[in-house]
């Protein structure tokens, strides 16, 4: 019980903060609380931001990966030289290329990537509306019936409706 309380206390008062991914701690005790946990929240938030360059769909956070650990390793230390989230993008990017960003910045290269589903999606639709008023036109020229012809049709089906009543 003793301990317990003891831990408490020097959790409570310590000025560490500590930044849990994938299982390691990371520990940022250089500057004040606030730096600590300022700092341990960019890595976290950072470590959730970008993607493993090895693994699909997996951010620096959750992969298991070798590369995946030298990176936040490599982003660890940023954090805690004080460099800023934007400074620790913008290396990251120009070493790995924008494959490590989840939201690649919208730019010449990335037009495809922003704009391909919806361009996709239009052109489907585009094709599907045509389909359907082809097949309409097709229904419509492929029965033949002169006016004339669907007169008496509809004369003999009057008649063959009287028939079934009397």
């Amino acid at each position: 019980m003793m301990k317990h309380v003891l831990l408490f206390f020097v959790l409570f008062f310590s000025q560490m903060s500590y930044a849990m991914v994938d299982g390691h701690e990371y520990v940022f005790d250089d500057g004040s609380e606030l730096e600590n946990q300022n700092r341990a929240a960019l890595f976290q938030k950072l470590a959730e931001e970008l993607r493993c360059p090895k693994c699909q769909n997996q951010n620096l956070a959750d992969s298991n990966a070798m590369i995946a650990g030298d990176l936040r390793r490599e982003l660890y230390q940023q954090v805690k030289s004080g460099s800023d989230g934007q400074s620790i993008i913008d290396f990251m990017v120009n070493r790995y290329g924008e494959f490590v960003l989840y939201r690649p910045k919208m730019g010449a290269m990335t037009y495809v990537l922003w704009f391909g589903p919806v361009a996709l999606l239009l052109i489907a639709l585009i094709c599907l509306i045509f389909i359907v008023r082809k097949r309409k036109q097709t229904n419509a020229s492929s029965q033949g019936i002169s006016p004339e012809q669907q007169k008496r049709i509809d004369a003999l089906l009057a008649k063959d409706k009287e028939d079934d009543h009397v």
